[in-house]
């Protein structure tokens, strides 16, 4: 089951929980009573199926949703090369790496020319290949204005958004979606977005090549914690109304950006169903988890969502967070330890300073790849010798991981 959230009536409502099979619709009876793909459908619209993922998959695992929409998405003129983004990688067999730990001043947020979310994307790391579903790219992305009449999907994976500065007015074929730093955004594989602005923006990206993003198993930890599914929020359905507007189709297909004409909005979807579909993440609700004896416990307690891989136990990509806490283990080094890993980590700062690196500036990032050395600075360590033994409550920033088990290869400045 599922159920409302709505605010205030300024704010848009949302379905809650994570992963649940949602119906919802914009007109009364626009969803078809009793079967999916009637002969005609309410008020014309046409049924279309989104699979997210083969037919055949388990009824666990398996991810689809049906549309039903005022023209379907094959009406679209031909897709031509949009223009030639160097800024994006989504094959990184050829790009060199590098064994260095590495880091990234905040991307600069231009007021000299309009950049529009597409235009404004910068792929600063990967591994694998879009084409072989295989691996991740990682991106960072900084925008002064809306997408207006464009809309874009994404052919080569999953996008986790992370804002870091600004306000994200996201319409999507499922709703919309108002997305602010200390929440995240993610958009699977296929699904039409338009991201509108009303100031500078700045952020992250993880786009996961194969799969999807789903809950960590909490084992020991029991029924309750970390991310909690009723805290997850889809959109209820929402179309665009009013005369026919010509709109741009923009495709990421295989790290390339192509165009289509439409005679009209995309975003068209009367009424859906299913459970694949956008969804956000309110982190500030995250639970989180540490010792209340000694040692610091492994990154991996701050799991919010995961991309399983077909080895147990290891994923292709985990989103987690170092959020506000209570660190009170006794006779134990709090901050994080030195460490070498066979999984390749990316850091990122929301807001605030991490408590393990001094000029880790928010907006900023770094890069320690499979068994790069890294830990923390001289002057935290310092402070961690001389510093109290009692509790003490950490609430100066937010940082997060990106850590998958592939090699990360620098893809960009």
């Amino acid at each position: 089951g599922f159920f409302l959230v709505c605010a205030m009536s300024t704010e848009l409502c949302y379905l809650a929980g994570f992963g649940n099979e949602f119906s919802t619709e914009a007109l009364p009876g626009a969803l078809p009573e009793g079967q999916n793909s009637p002969l005609k459908c309410p008020y014309d619209l046409y049924a279309e199926q989104l699979s997210g993922t083969a037919f055949t998959m388990s009824r666990g695992q398996n991810q689809r949703s049906w549309l039903y929409r005022i023209m379907p998405s094959v009406a679209h003129e031909p897709f031509t090369l949009w223009k030639e983004n160097s800024n994006l990688v989504s094959d990184f067999t050829s790009v060199d790496g590098d064994p260095n730990q590495l880091r990234w001043n905040p991307m600069p947020i231009t007021d000299d020319r309009e950049v529009n979310f597409i235009e404004g994307l910068l792929t600063v790391a990967g591994s694998g290949s879009a084409a072989m579903k295989t691996g991740v790219a990682i991106h960072m992305y900084a925008a002064n204005t809306s997408m207006a009449d464009t809309a874009m999907y994404n052919s080569d994976g999953d996008f986790l958004i992370v804002p870091q500065a600004g306000k994200l007015h996201v319409r999507t074929e499922f709703g919309r979606l108002d997305v602010e730093p200390r929440e995240i955004l993610v958009i699977p594989r296929g699904i039409k977005f338009s991201v509108d602005l009303s100031g500078p923006v700045r952020g992250y990206v993880l786009e996961a090549f194969r799969g999807h993003f789903a809950l960590p198993g909490l084992g020991p930890i029991g029924a309750n914690g970390l991310a909690n599914p009723r805290d997850f929020q889809y959109p209820v359905a929402a179309y665009d109304g009013g005369p026919a507007r010509p709109h741009r189709l923009v495709n990421k297909f295989l790290g390339r950006l192509y165009c289509a004409a439409l005679d009209a909005s995309p975003f068209d979807v009367v009424a859906w169903s299913g459970n694949y579909a956008p969804f956000k993440y309110d982190l500030t609700r995250f639970c989180a988890i540490n010792t209340v004896s000694y040692d610091h416990p492994d990154p991996s307690v701050g799991t919010v969502l995961t991309v399983p891989s077909d080895t147990p136990g290891e994923a292709v990509a985990d989103f987690a967070i170092f959020p506000p806490r209570w660190m009170v283990a006794e006779h134990t080094f709090r901050p994080p330890y030195f460490h070498r890993n066979c999984m390749s980590e990316f850091m990122g700062m929301i807001h605030g300073s991490y408590d393990a690196k001094k000029g880790f500036l928010a907006g900023g990032a770094s890069l320690h790849t499979c068994m790069t050395p890294h830990g923390p600075d001289a002057a935290t360590v310092e402070g961690a010798w001389a510093g109290p033994g009692g509790p003490t409550y950490f609430d100066g920033g937010l940082a997060f991981l990106f850590e998958t088990s592939g090699v990360l290869k620098g893809g960009g400045p």
